[in-house]
């Protein structure tokens, strides 16, 4: 479930100031549509917790207690308390709970590592939100949100083999 090659590339080739709008934008209106979300870490909330999809040269960190999210080149991230990588798709899939993360930690398509304690209450925190990505973030398109909304539902179909 990898990214296709010429998006990752773009998003690769992209400048990260510009990665890290785009980034803060989303993260912004995903506490927006879910002002819970981080509720449920109680004394992990103030660990850094890294997302690195392993088909692009990012790793996003986490910091719950901030409300933040920060954009790193890979290799140049702080270090996190716990961390997650996967194809970009995987991770997005298990944010909107449409796989099984057991499944795919067992396939080795996704590795966990540091506190597993934290990434658990991350993980029971994510699984509460029910994060639906094209609905919750086509808000951002305005007056376009609705073919914005359909569009992302057909890629996401289409990334997890399911159209």
């Amino acid at each position: 479930m990898a990214l296709p090659g010429p998006i990752a590339a773009s998003i690769n080739h992209m400048p990260l100031p510009l990665v890290r709008l785009a980034v803060s934008q989303v993260f912004r209106r995903a506490l927006q549509e879910h002002p819970d979300l981080f509720d449920r870490l109680g004394v992990h909330a103030d660990k850094l917790f890294g997302f690195t999809p392993n088909d692009l040269d990012l790793t996003f960190v986490v910091h719950p207690a901030a409300l933040s999210i920060s954009v790193y080149r890979l290799g140049k991230a702080p270090a996190v308390a716990a961390g997650v990588t996967g194809s970009m798709v995987t991770l997005l899939a298990l944010l909107e709970g449409r796989i099984d993360g057991d499944a795919v930690f067992f396939s080795r398509d996704l590795g966990v590592t540091g506190d597993m304690e934290a990434m658990l209450a991350l993980r029971n925190a994510l699984d509460d939100c029910q994060f639906d990505l094209p609905r919750d973030l086509s808000g951002l398109a305005g007056p376009l949100a609705s073919p914005v909304r359909r569009a992302a539902e057909f890629v996401r179909e289409r990334a997890l083999g399911q159209g």
